[in-house]
C-alpha cells in the first residue's frame, strides 16, 4: 500500500468507503493525516471501522476544518446534484480530490500510463500492463480496473503505473502528467454526472494533463469527439500525439488494415501482426485496443518483437468476451462488462447465431442503436428493470423472452440453442445495462453467469 504523506498532520475528510475510498483512508492514516471518514452505507462504515478508520458523520458534524475532501468517484460533486458533504467542502474552500491525485502526489518519480475512453479501457489497460511485464518492466496495474490506486505497490523512477481512469476519476485529478496518455474513444455515457456531452468530453480531456501536459498522447481516430481533441492537442504543448485507428489509415501512427496491425510511427508503414491470430482479442473493437497498447508500449521503448510476443500470450480479461465453456457445441461467453449499448455492440458484432442475455438498468437510449445487429440474434432473453423497454425495442424484429433472473435466462438460452442444433451457436451475456438492480456490480453478475454455466449438464460444476 502507498503511504500518502502530503497531508501529514492535517485533517482530511474521506467520503465513500468502498474499495478505493477505504484504501485512501488507510493510506492517508499511514502517512500521518488525521482522517475523518464517512459512507452513507452502514455496512461500509462498519467495515472501515473494523479496519481502524475513524468514522465521523460528515453530514451532521461538518468537515471539522479539513484541508481536503477525498471523494470516491461514484459520488457526485457537481451534477446532477452535489452530495451535501461535497457542496459543504466546496463552500468551505476545501480541495476536492480523488485517490488518483493522492497517488500522483505520493509517487511523483514513477512513470505513468493513463488509459481512458468510453469503451475498451479495461482491456487496453490490462494489455499494456501485460506487455510491460513480459518486457521485464516493473509495473503496477490498477485504478478503475481491479486494484485501487493506493493499494498498489510503491514504485519509484524504475516503475510504471498503468492506470485505467474513468471520467469520474479524471475530474478529481489535477496533477497527473502521464508519460503516455491514451484516449480510445468517446461516445455518450454518464451524461447526467457531467452535465451533458461537453462536460463528459472535458472530463476525458483531463487525461492529457491539467497543470502539465502528458509526454505522449495516443488517441483513437474512429469517432468525431476524439478526432477533435487530437487536433486541439497538437497545438497545446503535448510533445507527441499519436493517432490510432481500427478503421482507416492513421498517418504517423498505428492502425489496422485488412485485419493487420500497421506501425507507421517512423513514417513508413510496417506490417506487424495478423490480429485474427489473437484468440483472446476477438472482434473489430479489440483491434483498436491492440493498436493503442502497441503504440503506448512503443512510446515506452518496448521493441516490436517483444510487443508481438506479449500480444500473442495475453490471457484476456474476465467479463470481457470471456469464453466460459463450450458445451454440446454451444459457446457460453461472459461479456458482463458491457454496461451500455455501445459496448454490447462490440460483442454482438463478433458472433452469429446469438442467444442474447440482456437487461439490468438501461443507459440513455436503451438498445435502439443496436438494430443493425439484430439479424445476428436468434433469440433474446431479457432480465432486470430494462426488460419491458428492451421488449418494446425488439418487438417484431427479434424473438424474445422475459426471464425472472439470470438463472432462468441461462437455462432458457441453453434450451433454445440446443433445440436449434445449429453449429456455432453462442449464448452471450452482454447486458447493455448496469447491474445494480440485481447485482452489486458487473463482476458479480459475471461470476453468477460463470457458476450457472458450470452447473449446466456437461459443464464443470
Amino acid at each position: 500500500m502507498i503511504e500518502v504523506t502530503a497531508f501529514r498532520d492535517q485533517k482530511v475528510a474521506v467520503l465513500g468507503l468502498a474499495r478505493s475510498g477505504l484504501a485512501a483512508a488507510e493510506a492517508l492514516q499511514r502517512g500521518g493525516a488525521r482522517v475523518l471518514a464517512w459512507d452513507d452505507a452502514a455496512a461500509k462504515r462498519s467495515a472501515a471501522a473494523a479496519a481502524g478508520v475513524p468514522i465521523v458523520d460528515l453530514a451532521q458534524t461538518g468537515l471539522g476544518g479539513a484541508t481536503a475532501l477525498v471523494l470516491s468517484p461514484g459520488i457526485p460533486h457537481r451534477f446532477p446534484e452535489p452530495h451535501p458533504v461535497a457542496a459543504r467542502a466546496r463552500a468551505a474552500g476545501a480541495e476536492i480530490i480523488g485517490d488518483i491525485e493522492l497517488l500522483v502526489r505520493s509517487r511523483p518519480d514513477a512513470r505513468y500510463v493513463g488509459v481512458t475512453g468510453t469503451n475498451g479501457k479495461s482491456t487496453t489497460t490490462a494489455l499494456i500492463g501485460h506487455i510491460l511485464e513480459e518486457a521485464g518492466r516493473k509495473v503496477a496495474i490498477g485504478g478503475n480496473l481491479g486494484t485501487p490506486a493506493l493499494a498498489l505497490a510503491p514504485l519509484g523512477a524504475d516503475g510504471v503505473y498503468v492506470l485505467e481512469l474513468s471520467s469520474y476519476q479524471l475530474e478529481l485529478t489535477q496533477s497527473l502528467a502521464a508519460d503516455v496518455a491514451v484516449l480510445l474513444n468517446i461516445t455518450p455515457d454518464h451524461l447526467d454526472r457531467h452535465g451533458g456531452m461537453d462536460g463528459y468530453i472535458a472530463a476525458k480531456r483531463r487525461i492529457f494533463g491539467v497543470r502539465r501536459p502528458a509526454q505522449s498522447a495516443v488517441i483513437g481516430m474512429d469517432d468525431a469527439p476524439s478526432r477533435t481533441l487530437a487536433a486541439a492537442l497538437a497545438s497545446t504543448g503535448v510533445p507527441q500525439v499519436i493517432p490510432i485507428s481500427a478503421e482507416t489509415r492513421a498517418p504517423g501512427g498505428v492502425y489496422v488494415a485488412a485485419g493487420t496491425l500497421i506501425d507507421e510511427l517512423a513514417g513508413t508503414a510496417q506490417r506487424v501482426l495478423d490480429l485474427a491470430s489473437l484468440p483472446r482479442l476477438p472482434g473489430h473493437h479489440n483491434w483498436q485496443n491492440a493498436a493503442a497498447a502497441y503504440a503506448a508500449a512503443r512510446c515506452l521503448g518496448v521493441a516490436e518483437a517483444e510487443i508481438v510476443a506479449a500480444l500473442r500470450s495475453f490471457p484476456g480479461l474476465a467479463h470481457r468476451q470471456e469464453l466460459i465453456a463450450t458445451i454440446d457445441g454451444v459457446r457460453y461467453v461472459n461479456d458482463s462488462k458491457a454496461t451500455n449499448a455501445d459496448a454490447a455492440a462490440k460483442a454482438l458484432a463478433c458472433y452469429d447465431d446469438i442467444y442474447w442475455i440482456a437487461g439490468g438498468i438501461a443507459k440513455a437510449g436503451g438498445i435502439t442503436a443496436l438494430a443493425p445487429l439484430f439479424p445476428r440474434i436468434r433469440h433474446a432473453f431479457l432480465i432486470g428493470r430494462a426488460a419491458p423497454e428492451f421488449a418494446e425495442t425488439l418487438a417484431g424484429q427479434v424473438p424474445f423472452s422475459r426471464c425472472a433472473d439470470l438463472a432462468a435466462a441461462v437455462a432458457a438460452a441453453r434450451d433454445a440453442a440446443l433445440a436449434a442444433a445449429k453449429p456455432g451457436a453462442v449464448v452471450l451475456l452482454s447486458p447493455a445495462c448496469a447491474s445494480f438492480d440485481q447485482f452489486t456490480d458487473f463482476e458479480a453478475r459475471g461470476e453468477v453467469f460463470r457458476r450457472l454455466v458450470a452447473a449446466l449438464p456437461g459443464g464443470r460444476a
